[in-house]
Formats: structure tokens, C-alpha cells, sequence
């Protein structure tokens, strides 16, 4: 795979100190159409209002009973013009998806199709309220139980907990399932094993959990070693969770002979599915031995981070695990109605779906699982079909793989021998100049319009950059991010010392963020 255009940096191209090219100051701050913009409190008057509000009739009853302000609230007043050019103003200043490329690795920064975003305002899914009357949500229930027997599907599992709010309560959901499912045969295993190149979330839930936690090696090509992991099982191993494809942007070859293994000692086995966009349409978990993992809904199936709220990670369940799943789940009985199973039902329920009762550990939220995320990630789901959902694996490979063989002569790439990579390439500082560091590299890649790949993750690499595409960019955006980063990576090869400014162009240079997050500033003061 070819290179595009190589940089065309030169030494005696460097911005100068203030990043003006030796232009003059301006007199507001401003830098053409890149507007310096001051706090609310700075602009605002705490005297006036942009909205007229009814003066209170001296005789209307007092209904805050005793609450009454005492003191001025001391908010900022602007007009409605003013407080639209000031989030206007800066919304300018942040990077999104729209805006560009987004390189982040392991966060996958995927386009939302605005399909979604229609689907979701739709009424009876925009205003659905989780205490309303069950007859008045059926439709609801029935985006959910889709969107489950996708997901099902999809995984080659047996059962779903569809209410886990993100990918660390997903796997704290798969984790107690293991113990609920361990402590109904009366095993009171203690143990949980995790590879080093598992996320931070990996040995956090289980700590939490109540397991110790215990490194599995990697080999050489950056997977896990399968003869360290069967060394060390044994009669206190609840379990392992594994990261596949994991954060080195690998695929687990192993990943049946360790389920196997892990079985074979009594264990279960946790798959992180935050890598699942990689490999959905093409690999089912299921198939692998998986007993437990969480689907991030925003990486798989580009619903937003959060999305104004909770995000979603619901996790599939092996038939081993499924009836000790946390309650409510969605069921659609014989005469085809979908119903939401709570207490109350579980044991008629469970007698159908699981063949006997049902054993769940209780509740991960109060309600059952985050609506607005269902809905845009069954609207992705069905607008692309089986065939669109593989065909985004095969392209996110592709494009990573494209970033990857592009950069492997200037850059370190301590795994590009391994074979190809999935979803992300990884990359570290080996060879720059000076005392330059990925942090520097990053701050230049600011000044060239993109926001910075991952940094310093995952830690088994020096100054490692994770670098995800994603399926949706064009070979034209990937060729011109290429050059860029193939600029900066130039740069700090060469040692260049201005990088330890950058950025230049940003609308803040570089900040003090040690500083920043020791000692926040969490208010603001007049004077300061």
C-alpha cells in the first residue's frame, strides 16, 4: 500500500513565537474569523435581563416555603443576540466529528447519521417517560426487544441485559453475573485474570467487584500468552476479561483455546466488546467461547457519547450466564406481545426463556436502559442490514490498515509485524530528536486542523498514539490527515524545538494541565 504525498516541511518553515507569520496584533484579539471570546461573567450585567419577566403580585401566596433568596443571584444579563454569538462563538472553538477527522483510538469517534437523530425525535420515542402506563409503551418495548435479538444475533449469544448505561456498568453487569453464577454452585472463587493490554475499566470492575486482580503477559506480537494463561489456572480463577480485538488493535487468535481453557478450569470468560465494531458481521463472540461482554452502542452502532445523557452498554449473556442476568429484561411471549419483565414476572418468565428460575443478581438502574440510545442504534442497525454492518468492519479495517502501512517508515510501529491490525494502529516515539515526546507531536497535529490521536495508551508502548479512522472517512480525508501527521512526525524526528510551543494557532496555547487538573478553577471571581 502506497504512501500518499509526502510533507513538504522545511526548519525554515516555523511559525513564529506568537503563531502571527509576523503579522501585527490586532487590537481585539481577535484573528480574522477566529474571535476571542470572554467569560459570560465578563460580558454579562448582573442589572438587566434579555428576557422581560412579570413583576410578582405582592399578594400571590409564597409557595417556597422559606427558601426566598435572600442575596442577589449575581448571574450575567445579555441581550438574546448576545447570548447566541457567545455559544456560537465558542462552539467555533471546539473539534468535533463534523468539523473533521477525529483520530481518537479506542474512543471511536464515528459519525452519527442524522437518520438517527430524526428517528430519535420522533414522538412516542422523544417524549417516552419510564413511569408511564405499560399499555402506552409497547412501541417502546418493542424497539428494545428488536434491538436486543440484533444484538443476540449479531454476538452469537443466548441472552441479553439490555439496561447497563455504559461500558464500565456493562462490564461491572457481565462481572456479577460471573459471581451470581459462581455462588449458586457454592464456588467461591476469588480471583479475576486481566491482560496488560486491557483497558483500565478491565481490572477496576473487578476490583470493585470484589476480586483480586492478576496480569496475564503478552507474547511478542502483542497478544496474550496462552501457555502464561493456562499456567496459572486454577481452582481460584473465577474468570478472565479479555479485550478482543484488544487496545494494541489486534485480534485475539487464541481467543477459543483460552476460552477453552478458562472452561476447562471451572472459569468464565469476560469479553471487553468495545472493539466489536471491528469484527461485527464477521466474528460472533459466541463462537469463541464468550460467556459475558458489553457492546459499546456508541462505538458499534454510532449513537453519541452520551448523547445529552447516560450512554448505553448492554451485555450478552451465554446460555450459562443468561438466567442470572439483572432485571428488568424485555420477553415476547407466544401470542406475540412483548412485555417488560420485572419482579413480579420473572419466575413465570424465566420458566419459558430459561427452563427453570430465573437466579438474577437485581438491578443495574431503576428503569430499563437508556431510550434515545436503542433508538438511534436500531435506526443504524436497520438502515444498514447484515450485509452494511459487515461491510463497516471490512472498511474500518481497511482504513486503519491504510493509516498504518503509511506510516510504518517514519514512525515506530512495534506491531505492524504481527500481521494487520483492526480498527486502530499504534504507534510510539521511538526515534525523535531531542527531548521532543508524543505530548509535543500531538500539540503540532493541533495546529494542522486535527485534534490529537490517543496518547500515552496503551501503556505496554513508549509514548504510544492510537489512531482510529473509522469506517466513514474517505481515502481523501485519510490521505490528507496522513500528510499531516506525516508533517509532525518529521518534525519531531528531526528534533525540532519549536513543537514544545505548539499549539500556535489554537485559541489557547499551550496549557499548564498538571496545574489544571491539581487545582481547578471551579468558579470565577471578579478580578481574576
Amino acid at each position: 500500500m502506497n504512501a500518499p504525498n509526502k510533507s513538504g516541511w522545511k526548519p525554515e518553515m516555523n511559525a513564529s513565537e506568537d503563531g502571527m507569520h509576523n503579522g501585527p496584533a490586532t487590537s481585539t484579539g481577535n484573528r480574522a474569523l477566529m474571535l476571542e471570546e470572554p467569560l459570560l461573567f465578563e460580558i454579562g450585567n448582573v442589572e438587566t435581563t434579555g428576557v422581560d419577566l412579570p413583576e410578582p403580585k405582592a399578594d400571590a401566596p409564597n409557595r417556597l416555603g422559606g427558601m426566598d433568596r435572600a442575596e442577589p443571584i449575581g448571574l450575567p444579563g445579555l441581550s438574546e443576540p448576545e447570548t447566541v454569538r457567545h455559544y456560537t462563538r465558542l462552539s467555533r472553538q471546539n473539534y468535533g466529528i463534523d468539523l473533521g477527522l477525529f483520530p481518537l483510538g479506542s474512543c471511536t469517534m464515528k459519525h452519527n447519521p442524522r437518520l438517527n437523530e430524526k428517528v430519535a425525535r420522533m414522538p412516542g420515542f422523544a417524549d417516552v417517560h419510564p413511569l408511564q402506563p405499560v399499555d402506552t409503551v409497547r412501541g417502546a418495548f418493542e424497539v428494545i426487544n428488536e434491538l436486543a435479538e440484533w444484538l443476540i444475533s449479531l454476538t452469537g449469544m443466548h441472552g441479553i441485559a439490555m439496561s447497563p448505561k455504559a461500558g464500565a456498568h456493562g462490564e461491572l453487569c457481565g462481572i456479577l453475573c460471573i459471581r451470581a453464577a459462581l455462588e449458586a454452585r457454592g464456588d467461591a472463587r476469588e480471583v479475576i485474570l486481566v491482560p496488560e493490554s486491557a483497558h483500565g475499566t478491565n481490572p477496576a470492575t473487578a476490583a470493585f467487584a470484589g476480586y483480586r486482580v492478576e496480569d496475564i503477559p503478552a507474547n511478542a506480537d502483542g497478544r496474550v500468552d496462552l501457555e502464561a494463561l493456562k499456567a496459572r489456572l486454577g481452582p481460584d480463577i473465577a474468570g478472565v476479561m479479555i479485550t478482543n480485538p484488544n487496545t494494541c488493535g489486534l485480534f485475539e487468535r487464541d481467543m477459543k483455546a483460552i476460552s477453552d481453557a478458562v472452561h476447562d478450569a471451572g472459569g468464565f470468560v469476560y469479553c471487553d466488546g468495545a472493539n466489536f465494531n471491528a469484527i461485527v458481521g464477521r466474528v460472533r463472540p459466541g463462537d469463541l467461547g464468550v460467556d459475558a461482554m458489553h457492546i459499546n452502542l456508541h462505538k458499534t452502532f454510532s449513537t453519541p457519547h452520551g448523547g445529552g445523557g447516560p450512554g448505553s452498554g448492554p451485555v450478552v449473556l451465554s446460555e450459562a450466564l443468561a438466567p442470572f442476568g439483572p432485571l428488568p429484561y424485555t420477553a415476547r411471549t407466544r401470542d406475540g406481545v412483548v412485555h417488560l419483565v420485572e419482579e413480579e414476572q420473572a419466575d413465570a418468565f424465566s420458566q419459558e426463556h430459561f427452563g427453570g428460575k430465573m437466579q438474577s443478581f437485581g438491578r443495574m438502574t431503576a428503569f430499563h436502559g437508556q431510550m434515545g440510545m436503542f433508538t438511534r442504534a436500531l435506526t443504524y442497525i436497520l438502515s444498514h442490514g447484515a450485509d452494511g454492518l459487515k461491510q463497516v468492519a471490512e472498511d474500518a479495517v481497511l482504513n486503519a490498515n491504510y493509516i498504518l502501512r503509511s506510516m510504518e517508515d517514519l514512525l515506530h510501529a512495534p506491531y505492524a509485524h504481527s500481521g494487520p491490525c483492526m480498527h486502530e494502529a499504534l504507534f510510539g516515539d521511538k526515534g525523535f530528536g531531542g527531548d521532543l515526546s508524543t505530548l509535543d507531536l500531538s500539540k503540532a497535529l493541533i495546529d494542522e486542523g486535527y485534534h490529537p490521536m490517543t496518547m500515552y495508551f496503551p501503556l505496554v508502548v513508549h509514548g504510544a498514539m492510537l489512531v482510529e479512522p473509522t469506517e466513514t472517512e474517505s481515502k481523501a480525508a485519510l490521505d490528507q490527515f496522513i500528510q499531516a501527521f506525516r508533517t509532525v512526525a518529521e518534525r519531531a524526528k528531526a528534533g525540532d524545538e519549536s513543537m514544545k510551543q505548539a499549539p500556535f494557532y489554537a485559541p489557547r496555547r499551550r496549557l499548564d494541565e498538571t496545574l489544571a487538573a491539581r487545582k481547578p478553577k471551579l468558579a470565577w471571581e471578579e478580578g481574576e
